[in-house]
């Protein structure tokens, strides 16, 4: 099975279609609909792609074709894979998803961005931290005040 590990490329591909698919037909969107084109049109487009993409790749998988490493590419296959940075990976995106309701975007996206440049091997504690309230704070009113997706702003609501 070695020689066809692309095909769970296909399966998560099949999967991730299929469950765009299933929520773009149960949405609801009576209020919403102001044409012919509405807000299914997009996702089901999309859905409908990864089916597409899926079952094509599985046949050119099952024909014998398999991805080729680029030639630039620096990756070492013999070492073995750096689960340190995987596992500190992980853990700042599951904390940043728990704090996001009770500290905000603001704080729970600066404490993302910072987490993340540590956990990928930045050690710069003067800048990194300035440099992640700074993404984080232009991310908060870009999305929140001039694209009008509201984002929690927890403590800093009111400053905000």
């Amino acid at each position: 099975m070695r020689e066809h590990s692309e095909l769970g490329v296909c399966v998560l591909l099949l999967a991730l279609g299929a469950l765009v698919l299933t929520d773009a037909l149960t949405m609801d969107v009576d209020i919403t609909q102001r044409g012919p084109v509405g807000p299914k049109t997009v996702p089901i487009v999309v859905g409908a792609g990864l089916l597409v993409i899926a079952a094509l790749l599985a046949v050119d998988v099952l024909r014998g074709g398999h991805g080729e490493a680029e030639g630039g590419e620096d990756v070492d296959l013999s070492e073995p894979a750096d689960w340190r940075t995987v596992l500190l990976l992980a853990g700042v995106f599951l904390g940043s998803a728990v704090l996001i309701e009770p500290l905000g975007f603001p704080v729970a996206g600066a404490l993302l961005f910072w987490g993340a440049a540590f956990a990928l091997g930045s050690r710069r504690f003067d800048k990194d931290p300035l440099i992640a309230a700074a993404l984080s704070l232009s991310t908060y009113v870009v999305f929140n005040n001039l694209l009008g997706v509201p984002l929690p702003g927890g403590p800093l609501m009111g400053v905000l």
